[in-house]
């Protein structure tokens, strides 16, 4: 572990800001990044950022307010996990900001054994190197980063790169367990679809991914990290997938998917996974409020009409008198 100076501070967290390498499976849930935004702590206060030297080796910086405070050298290509289009934080970072795992570049053809390395963030030094026979790609971190979650393709050689399982990796005892982690209550026997954005609990128990499978009808993925259990929330088919943003409400008790712009799509409450569609409402307050002035309008408008003809009436009629 190092400190930067000051002048090598600034050009390592430019070439963070600029360098953006995509080298993962694309179709898979998530893909591997260097540089961007990294990894960011749950108050945003410290990034981890992982950039090639140039050498065959690869650099994580923990950067703070633009500034490269520590860093640290592995050998080989490493990245941090990344869902979607990249544009969201990374992840891999546990709950308690302890432990971070990185995952091999790989590059085409995709090298096997799939590799991931577990980074202790207060010594800064990788405590584990896994090394998988298979396609792998991490998904998810219980809070105390007792257990991994990865996603397993099928062999490229079978010639289907579409579905996958999640598997659980006990990071104890140091193996991967055995069966996979699946909703009970479906029948499929692998998932299929491409990550598009997740937000999680409070506690870091529950992680909610977006997916939208190859034929185009959405779902949320509902992992929980702690009782490696899943369950699957299909969704109706909506355009835009990408524009859609999670996130959790009334205390965890509800998942909101929403689109950019703050228009809401629908809720899904966590447990029973029931959806309701919420509406913006009709702005019948608005409404009122508008029809009440032009009442009031046409009602003072009437009466000073009224006035005004019953002013005219009497001036005639005092001309007729003569009184004029």
């Amino acid at each position: 572990m190092r400190r930067l100076s000051p002048c090598l501070a600034a050009a390592a967290a430019a070439v963070a800001a600029l360098v953006l390498v995509p080298a993962g499976l694309a179709d898979g849930p998530s893909f591997v990044t260097q540089g961007g935004a990294g990894v960011a702590t749950r108050n945003g206060a410290y990034h981890y950022i992982t950039v090639s030297d140039g050498s065959r080796a690869t650099l994580l910086e923990k950067v703070t307010h633009g500034r490269v405070d520590y860093w640290i050298r592995f050998k080989g290509s490493w990245g941090t996990p990344t869902l979607g289009t990249g544009t969201q934080s990374g992840q891999g970072l546990s709950r308690d900001g302890r432990t971070l795992v990185l995952a091999s570049t790989p590059g085409p053809p995709y090298a096997l054994p799939s590799k991931f390395l577990v980074v202790n963030l207060r010594r800064m030094r990788v405590v584990r190197t896994i090394k998988l026979d298979g396609y792998f790609s991490f998904d998810a971190l219980s809070p105390d980063a007792s257990k991994m979650y990865l996603i397993q393709f099928k062999p490229r050689s079978s010639g289907d790169t579409n579905h996958y399982i999640v598997r659980g990796y006990d990071l104890r005892t140091n193996r991967l367990l055995p069966g996979k982690i699946a909703d009970r209550s479906e029948r499929e026997e692998s998932m299929a679809g491409y990550a598009m954005t997740r937000t999680t609990s409070a506690d870091g128990r529950w992680v909610y991914t977006l997916y939208q499978k190859p034929s185009g009808e959405p779902f949320v993925h509902a992992l929980d990290t702690i009782g490696a259990a899943a369950y699957c929330i299909d969704l109706p088919r909506t355009p835009g997938l990408y524009n859609i943003v999670l996130s959790l409400r009334n205390g965890d008790r509800t998942l909101a998917a929403q689109w950019r712009s703050g228009r809401p799509w629908l809720r899904v409450a966590v447990g029973s996974w029931r959806i309701s569609y919420p509406s913006a409402g009709f702005p019948w307050a608005w409404t009122g409020a508008g029809i009440g002035a032009v009442v009031a309008l046409l009602a003072a408008g009437a009466l000073l009409l009224r006035r005004r003809r019953s002013k005219e009436v009497e001036q005639h009629s005092r001309q007729e008198l003569g009184l004029a």
